[in-house]
């Protein structure tokens, strides 16, 4: 267990739903909430003055959504994990999360107990989806997959690649795998790009879904 809380930042125009969240988190030992917005702009304001471990954002916002809010912090090269907190279970809503960079999402009508312990996933550098949105997901990522003509293929990938592909399954952050392979946040990066462009898919998330579904990531 971290020495230090999870800091946490909650991103959300419903006010009793903030005040609710931050109880359940309050009570717990290894994470802490650090900070609030009621809107996107402030919660971006926020997020890039702390720079928490995890922020959870809501989707549907006025004025800027939580995807565009999520694009402008990945502009910004921030750190922390982004997990989407939401009402939503639409395939369009989900994936359009994942393609921008978002590390998880999670709906709202989840029980307490479940929150809390995906939460503790993300904030150890997890991939987290709610459970009733896996099939959903694989289904959205196969439909949109490029022709068959340039089907994944693993032996393109150089060693040390097909290393980080097995951790991208597992649903390793970059600085996680980093440490597990004893190479820098940056290195990794470089690695997760090539991979990507020789597989022919867009993100971490087609890679991760793809990986469990030929097997991969138990080789």
């Amino acid at each position: 267990m971290a020495e230090t809380p999870a800091s946490i930042l909650l991103i959300d125009d419903h006010p009793l739903l903030r005040q609710g969240i931050k109880q359940l988190i309050g009570m717990e030992d290894d994470m802490a909430v650090i900070g609030e917005a009621s809107n996107a702009a402030d919660g971006i304001k926020l997020a890039l003055e702390t720079e928490p471990d995890l922020i959870l954002m809501d989707l549907n916002m006025p004025e800027m959504d939580g995807i565009q809010a999520l694009m402008k912090l990945r502009e910004h090269n921030i750190s922390s994990r982004i997990v989407m907190f939401t009402v939503s279970d639409q395939e369009d809503d989900v994936v359009a999360a994942l393609r921008a960079g978002a590390d998880g999402y999670l709906l709202k009508d989840m029980e307490p107990e479940d929150m809390i312990a995906q939460l503790h996933q993300a904030a150890v550098g997890k991939m987290v989806i709610s459970d009733r949105l896996t099939t959903l997901l694989a289904q959205a990522l196969r439909s949109n997959k490029p022709q068959q003509a340039a089907r994944p293929n693993f032996d393109s990938l150089t060693p040390r690649e097909k290393d980080i592909l097995k951790l991208i399954a597992e649903g390793l952050s970059n600085k996680m795998i980093g440490r597990k392979l004893d190479i820098s946040d940056g290195t990794v990066k470089v690695h997760v790009k090539h991979l990507l462009k020789k597989l022919n898919l867009r993100s971490r998330v087609e890679v991760a879904v793809w990986a469990v579904e030929e097997g991969l990531h138990k080789s």
